[in-house]
């Protein structure tokens, strides 16, 4: 089975470039590979538990490991416990402090290091990423679409943070943002577009604000913030698009997105 990747115009997680492309997906396939996928063993240890008579196909015991299974119409249960295949999964995640946006590294712990071996094994990769110290609304997933839409430049879905950082912002400071601000520093030189400042507090040199914008850059929401002479202290992501990361997921929680959340993603924003 192949799902779907980013293979092109967008960046992908260590910045190279990358394009959209959507691969032909297939619900038939072979039954050891459908019980490996859905996290049931490796190859050899399934092939073990159908010999043993303990994988039944629509309430037949299955024998043969290469049986060809239509995985989306058929019912597969193991050790009589039934096996919920999804062709596509979406996984909302408040990720952690300390954890790389990445599918895998050989010395750090990544955000699919916190998620069953089921996810990776169906393709799911982060959509865009966040700084390792930064907290927050993460979204996963194996559509590349999805991934797509949420990272690409050109479908101008904004995303929100919530920051406490060193310094006091008032009204000049929103006003800059929201013109754009010209952003120079050890780290290059850009222009952002407009984007929204939110002063909830301030507490003697400290502030807490809310961010949104509406791209991607490296650092963007640290370096906006720095250029106003307000280093950041702590971020957290709280909504991209119209979703909004759930409440009850403490940092390095996660559940998987419901239909309606889903849907939330791919609508066209309402800008207010």
């Amino acid at each position: 089975m192949r799902y779907n990747k980013l293979i092109g115009s967008i960046k992908d997680l260590k910045g190279a470039p990358v394009r959209a492309r959507k691969e032909t997906m297939s619900d038939i396939m072979r039954l050891d590979k459908l019980l490996s996928m859905m996290g049931e063993g490796t190859r050899a240890a399934v092939r073990e538990i159908i010999r043993a008579g303990r994988v039944t196909v629509d309430g037949v015991p299955a024998r043969d490991a290469g049986m060809q299974v239509d995985a989306s119409l058929r019912r597969v249960c193991v050790g009589g416990r039934a096996l919920e295949y999804k062709r596509v999964r979406h996984v909302m995640m408040n990720k952690p402090q300390n954890t790389l946006t990445a599918a895998r590294d050989k010395k750090q712990k990544t955000v699919m290091d916190l998620l069953p071996p089921l996810y990776a094994a169906m393709g799911c990769m982060p959509a865009g990423r966040l700084d390792k110290d930064t907290e927050g609304l993460l979204i996963i997933t194996s559509d590349g679409q999805l991934a797509h839409r949420i990272i690409s430049p050109k479908k101008d879905v904004s995303k929100v943070y919530f920051a406490r950082v060193d310094g006091c912002l008032g009204e000049e400071d929103i006003a800059a943002f929201a013109a754009g601000l010209h952003i120079k520093d050890s780290d290059g030189e850009f222009d952002a577009k407009p984007a929204g400042l939110e002063i909830l507090g301030t507490d003697g040199a400290c502030s807490e604000v809310r961010v949104r914008v509406s791209e991607g850059k490296y650092h963007q929401v640290k370096r906006m913030l720095a250029s106003r002479g307000a280093p950041v202290a702590y971020l957290r992501r709280e909504q991209i698009g119209a979703l909004r990361l759930d409440p009850a997921l403490a940092p390095g929680q996660w559940r998987e997105l419901t239909d309606e959340e889903a849907a939330l993603l791919e609508k066209e924003e309402e800008h207010v």
